[in-house]
């Protein structure tokens, strides 16, 4: 008949205190699910900092005011604005057709959905330099109760969110002709146009009267 040795007998058998590896073990054990508690709570520390950021600026955003939408061209190397509100459609430039006998900033007229519209290159209107690439050209087509018609862009950037306290006044290289139809100028020297001013000006509107 066998009899069970004791862990004592054991270890003593050996020379193996298992009873200090075990409770070594059990140490190491604790202190590594102390170090992964610790480890949560500081990602959990982490997310709740960079929360506190993302809450803070979003604070910020809305202290800078109230603002509008625009689309940001690009005119004689110069980015410009519109506010959407004011804007139709933007589209390619396709079949302008040039109109004899009118003055050197209509471009001509374009074919809007059956609409006959006339088409300004504000960069001549303003005095600007004319880039000789004119691949990536679009019209912007901007249109009020009373007229409609389209302006030339370099390049669409995209749409822009202006706060209305980032306007400044004006800019020292602006002409006296670009100011009267600014509505203001970023700090990042983006020219925001005044669309309601361009829109009402009968110094840009032109009607021809057709015959028929």
């Amino acid at each position: 008949m066998s009899h069970k040795k004791s862990k004592p007998e054991q270890e003593s058998k050996t020379g193996v205190d298992w009873s200090n590896i075990h409770d070594s073990l059990n140490s190491v054990t604790e202190a590594l699910d102390r170090s992964y508690e610790m480890t949560i709570e500081e990602k959990r520390r982490i997310l709740k900092s960079r929360a506190d950021a993302l809450a803070a600026e979003g604070e910020d955003e809305q202290a800078k005011g109230d603002g509008f939408e625009t689309v940001e061209f690009i005119l004689s190397s110069e980015k410009y604005c519109i506010e959407i509100g004011f804007i139709n459609e933007v589209a390619p430039i396709v079949n302008l057709t040039p109109i004899p006998c009118t003055p050197p900033y209509i471009r001509g007229v374009s074919n809007l959905r059956g609409q006959v519209i006339s088409v300004i290159d504000i960069r001549k209107f303003f005095d600007l330099p004319v880039s000789p690439d004119m691949d990536r050209e679009n019209i912007i087509f901007l249109q009020s109760e009373e007229t409609e018609f389209g302006v030339i862009a370099e390049e669409i950037l995209g749409v822009r969110y202006i706060f209305s306290t980032e306007l400044q006044p004006s800019l020292p290289t602006l002409t006296d002709t670009r100011e009267k139809y600014l509505k203001g100028v970023t700090a990042d020297r983006t020219v925001i146009l005044n669309a309601q001013s361009l829109l009402s000006d009968k110094a840009i509107v032109f009607h021809e009267e057709v015959n028929e």
